[in-house]
């Protein structure tokens, strides 16, 4: 992967400015602490009515979906946006067992971006978290010998 530019600093950096939006931080922390339907039936009474639910639900995936569209289609280096960011996994968790069925209703592709950048955010942390434990392994080793006197 390219080394990422300052153009990818700056946008990761206006991403985070977005999200301390209030109304997307409240919405973002209902979907992570409050959000927990298992199908889309619990969703649907919701889509589209303008309550709390439908907008926090509504606000956060496409927040989501829209950052993943630009890590999918190179827009934002993807190392540095992993390396970064966790959230996107969460969201994708909280939204994995309603998206086929709510596909079905909203659209084939709904959330399509963010479950691609998930799935590849989950699988590059799977590689990358079994190389840095070793590493820490490693330096806390190294930490661990005292230095032989002259």
């Amino acid at each position: 992967m390219a080394r990422p530019s300052s153009e990818d600093v700056s946008l990761i950096l206006h991403l985070y400015e977005l999200r301390r939006d209030p109304e997307l931080r409240r919405a973002r922390a209902y979907m992570l602490s409050e959000f927990a339907a298992k199908s889309w039936e619990e969703v649907r009474r919701h889509y589209l009515t303008g309550d709390e639910v439908d907008r926090h639900l509504r606000m956060t995936t496409s927040y989501w979906e829209m950052v993943a569209a630009f890590v999918n289609r190179g827009l934002l280096n993807e190392e540095l946006f992993f390396d970064t960011h966790g959230e996107d996994i969460l969201i994708w968790k909280k939204m994995e067992p309603i998206v086929k069925d709510a596909r079905k209703h909203i659209r084939p592709t709904w959330l399509w971006n963010l479950e691609r950048m998930a799935r590849r955010h989950q699988a590059w942390r799977d590689r990358t978290y079994k190389v840095a434990a070793r590493m820490i392994q490693a330096e806390s080793k190294l930490r661990a010998k005292k230095p032989r006197s002259k």
